[in-house]
């Protein structure tokens, strides 16, 4: 199982994820509302840190392409959409920006699991989220168990290192932010524990 860290703002939080081979580091790009979020010049700042084999995935709601195409001239790997998009939307995206495509689909109801079928072609990883935002809402992960999609599937939501071992059943990677955090602060001893336990599974 893979692991995603997500709203990082800090060098050291940064550090602390690619010392303990954490798969995926996420930064909030444009989504004010979280206390997570982080400006250009930060972005900037924290994408030039040597990532060795980590991703840096580029998180953002609803970007304009003047967004893309600002965010597109640093150092991520992937995009990570939240929005509504379809499968050439996306491979347009792909193909203008050179990044690899994270779909986001927020899950309230089981039908909601549904979506993936007119992003899979688009994206390189289908991601199943809270409908939460910046609040880790739960739902059930069980709903995308029988899922079979050309990409790798990625779970976020109250995610906690208890249902580790269950969700390693289910999905490709696990996206974990606010279950590694103390006073809204990621917590560098959270992340350890996590990324050790991650490759016990």
């Amino acid at each position: 199982m893979k692991l995603k860290i997500c709203g990082l703002s800090k060098p050291v939080e940064v550090e602390a994820c690619i010392k303990n081979g954490v798969n995926f580091c996420g930064f909030i790009l444009n989504y004010p509302k979280s206390h997570r979020n982080i400006s250009y010049e930060k972005a900037k700042e924290l994408t030039g840190i040597d990532k060795k084999a980590t991703k840096y995935v580029g998180v953002l709601v609803e970007p304009s392409f003047k967004e893309l195409e600002k965010f597109s001239q640093l150092n991520f790997d992937y995009f990570q959409l939240y929005g509504q998009y379809n499968n050439k939307l996306l491979i347009e995206i792909k193909n203008k920006f050179q990044k690899k495509i994270i779909s986001t689909i927020q899950v309230k109801v089981k039908s909601d699991i549904e979506a993936y079928k007119k992003l899979e072609d688009g994206s390189d990883i289908i991601l199943w989220d809270s409908a939460g935002y910046e609040k880790s809402l739960g739902w059930k992960h069980i709903w995308i168990k029988d899922i079979k999609i050309k990409g790798e599937k990625m779970i976020a939501g109250n995610i906690t290192k208890d249902k580790l071992g269950y969700l390693s059943k289910l999905a490709d990677i696990i996206d974990v932010s606010g279950a590694l955090e103390t006073n809204k602060v990621k917590d560098i001893n959270k992340i350890e524990e996590l990324a050790t336990n991650i490759k016990k599974i």
